[in-house]
Parts: C-alpha cells; structure tokens; sequence
C-alpha cells in the first residue's frame, strides 16, 4: 500500500502533511494487529484491545485511530475523513465517539456494516452533540414522518446534522407559502427528503423566480413535479426552456426535465413532423 494519496488542501485546512503522513505509515506498521479487532454478535465494537491501547507521546492519537478501523473506514476514506474535521484525532473513543456510534445503531436503528458509510456521507455527525442536536432533531423527523419504510438511512442522514429552527422548518415553511398543501409537501419531502438539503436562497427561490417570470408559468405547475428543484438551474432548466422556446413548443416540467438530451431531442423531432403534418391538411 502506498503512503503516498493525492490530496487537494485548502488554505482553511489546518492539517499538516507530515501528521497525514504519520497517520498512514501508523496503518501501514499495524495493519496485521488493526485486521484482528472484530465485531461481537451483538454488533457493538470490541473495545479490549482499544482499552489496552494506551495513547503515549509517541502516538497521541493510537486509541481514536483503531477505533476508526473497527468502523471499517479504509485509509483513503480515514484521511479525507480528517482533512475534514482534524481535530477528531483528539477525540477519546468511549466519551467522544462511543456515545454517537450507540446513537446510530440504537435509536436511529441503522445497521452496524453502514456505520462507515453515514460517517463518509456526513462527517459532522461525529462532532454533532448526541443531546443538543442528534436527538432533538430525530425526534422531530420521526414526527415529521420519518418512520417505518421513509425512516433515517445512511442515505439521508445528513438531516441530522441540520438545525430544525434555522434550516428544516425554514425549508418546510417556504414550501408550504408557495400555496402547496402541507399534507402535500409532507408527502412530497418524504418521497425526495433530498429537499430538505437544498437552499431557500440559492436554490428555491431563484428557481420559482424563474419558473414564474422567465417560463411565465403558474405555480400550480410546480406543486405537480416538486422535483423540479433538484435539477441545475443553469445546466438543465434554463438550457431545456431555451430549447422549447427557440422551436415554439412547450411541455410540463416533468416532460422537459426527466428525459435525457436524447429522448428530448426525439420528441422535438417528433413533435416539429406533427406540425408540418398539421399545416399540410389544412
């Protein structure tokens, strides 16, 4: 294995290359005793070898970076990992860590071989406060509707790192004004939480700013294919809508959006023979 990974830094980044460096030449000198941690049959971590790892001056940090392990995060994922929160190498595994890990797998429920992903999709999961923010917030998703087969999964656990009074009822709230029923929006962000991710300001409403003045189209429009707000304003629906106007068709949303350049190529071929065909039996 290479202690060599290619990485881009920032000038906000605080971690220094020699300490990624001593993180991986540390892997790679105990690679054989890190493959032998293992997990029980009741999918809590092993922490016996953990509590006979004694952090020494020489390695500060030997406790949190096993623990990674038992989490099953490769080295490149370790390191992009730290590169974004690098002062979790100070973190101690059994009151820092622990107490997330049992969150995750207890209360939210998810299985212990998808912990590692959650981590990589959300790193500040780790250093988000199990009482102040994890808790609150699940309780209010599970309110909200986050149950059963729409329940937290690594793939939307990101929503528990936000705030509920400065990001998701923001969210919700603005959803709702546009005149959709909140039984609507409810259905909707339960089919789409990615919603919920996106910005009031930078997506939201640039886009119905758009869709109303530019497309001049009714909202009603809108509340039909919610969808809509996931796609690039300035790579998809300003590029589409410029197409429909240029040939003098229009389609819904959902027709101009959901297809890929082809098909949608297809049907403005199809739809200019229909025309000609039109003119010709007049």
């Amino acid at each position: 294995m290479s202690s060599k990974i290619p990485l881009v830094w920032s000038n906000e980044n605080k971690v220094h290359t020699d300490l990624i460096n001593y993180i991986l030449n540390f892997f790679e000198t105990h690679k054989t005793t890190i493959a032998q941690l293992t997990v029980d049959s009741n999918s809590e971590i092993n922490s016996s070898t953990l509590n006979n790892s004694k952090s020494t001056p020489q390695n500060p940090f030997k406790k949190t970076q096993i623990s990674y392990f038992t989490w099953e995060l490769n080295i490149q994922q370790l390191v992009e990992y730290l590169i974004c929160i690098p002062n979790s190498l100070t973190f101690d595994p059994s009151t820092d860590l622990y107490p997330i890990l049992d969150f995750l797998l207890n209360k939210v429920a998810i299985p212990f071989n998808n912990i590692c992903k959650c981590i990589i999709r959300c790193p500040r999961i780790l250093v988000s406060s199990v009482e102040k923010q994890l808790n609150p917030t699940f309780r209010f998703l599970k309110e909200f509707g986050f149950l059963g087969s729409n329940r937290i999964t690594c793939q939307t656990i990101v929503l528990l790192v936000y705030s509920i009074e400065h990001t998701l009822t923001p969210k919700i709230d603005y959803l709702v004004s546009l005149g959709i029923a909140c039984e609507s929006v409810v259905s909707i962000i339960l089919r789409s939480p990615g919603l919920l991710t996106f910005s009031i300001e930078t997506n939201f409403k640039p886009k119905v700013e758009y869709l109303l003045k530019e497309m001049d189209r009714d909202i009603r429009e809108l509340k039909k294919f919610l969808q809509y707000f996931s796609f690039s304003l300035e790579g998809k629906i300003k590029p589409r809508h410029m197409l429909l106007v240029e040939h003098g068709f229009t389609m819904s949303l959902l027709e101009m959006l959901k297809v890929c350049d082809g098909e949608l190529n297809s049907r403005l071929i199809e739809m200019r023979f229909t025309l000609v065909e039109d003119k010709q039996l007049l």
